[in-house]
């Protein structure tokens, strides 16, 4: 049986997110179930793919990594040419490759990068508007840099998270590094870390904003951090602006 390791790349806007739901009687449009429809029709057999995490409803994917199980005799060119044929033109199969027999997708990961994107222009780019929150104040990025230094290394980021306290999963998660780069009012912010908990790069991100904005100050994040509590952060930046950019295994 060959592992066939994918690279893949999608604009989020019309899907419920990366991961299929299984809801009775309901049709729910996600990228995976996309693809496994797409692939179960080219191998003829039944298809798991495997993601390397979960992206939110709206999320975008420059390289995202997924890969599956196949006795299909079709070659890598010919599948690459299927993929091209019947996916949507907001899903790109971008590289398919014959993987190790142990790859796995999501496993093996040894760590993630998301790019934030902001438009900080006065009004909005529509040529962006679809990949990015448009904010129409002057941001502070000093400060925001600032404010980023303390949420490198391990933490516990209970304060920027989702998910509930008592769900038993840790939160205990490490940063690498937060790059802030600025070009002609497009702010782009670069988080790189071992792993990410639900809708925890947007809510770093509102929090950053936060800061940018003047409403709270750069130690005001560490005093949030240590926290542990989700109701001390700031709200979750849009989902649109947000794209999984890598996976580094």
């Amino acid at each position: 049986m060959r592992n066939i390791k994918m690279t893949i790349e999608y604009d989020g806007t019309r899907y419920k997110g990366w991961q299929k739901q299984n809801i009775k009687g309901t049709s729910i449009n996600t990228i995976q179930d996309k693809l496994e429809i797409l692939l179960e029709k080219m191998t003829g057999e039944k298809i798991q793919l495997i993601g390397c995490g979960r992206t939110d409803s709206g999320v975008h994917a420059k390289n995202y990594i997924a890969n599956f199980k196949t006795n299909t005799t079709l070659s890598i060119e010919e599948m690459m040419q299927y993929c091209k044929k019947y996916l949507p033109e907001d899903i790109v199969i971008r590289d398919m490759k014959n993987a190790s027999e142990r790859f796995h997708a999501r496993l093996n990961i040894l760590s993630k990068t998301y790019i934030y994107t902001i438009d900080n222009n006065e009004y909005q780019d529509v040529f962006v508007r679809k990949f990015a929150w448009h904010i129409e104040k002057k941001l502070d990025i000093k400060k925001m840099r600032e404010a980023s230094k303390f949420l490198l290394g391990t933490h516990d980021f209970q304060s920027f998270t989702s998910l509930k306290a008592k769900n038993g999963k840790s939160t205990v998660r490490k940063i690498n590094y937060i790059n802030i780069e600025e070009k002609d009012n497009l702010i782009k912010i670069e988080f790189n870390g071992n792993g990410f908990l639900l809708n925890m790069v947007r809510i770093l991100t509102g929090t950053l904003v936060k800061v940018g904005m003047g409403e709270i100050e750069p130690s005001d994040v560490l005093v949030i951090l240590n926290a542990k509590k989700r109701a001390e952060a700031g709200e979750k930046a849009p989902a649109k602006g947000l794209c999984m950019w890598c996976v580094n295994y």
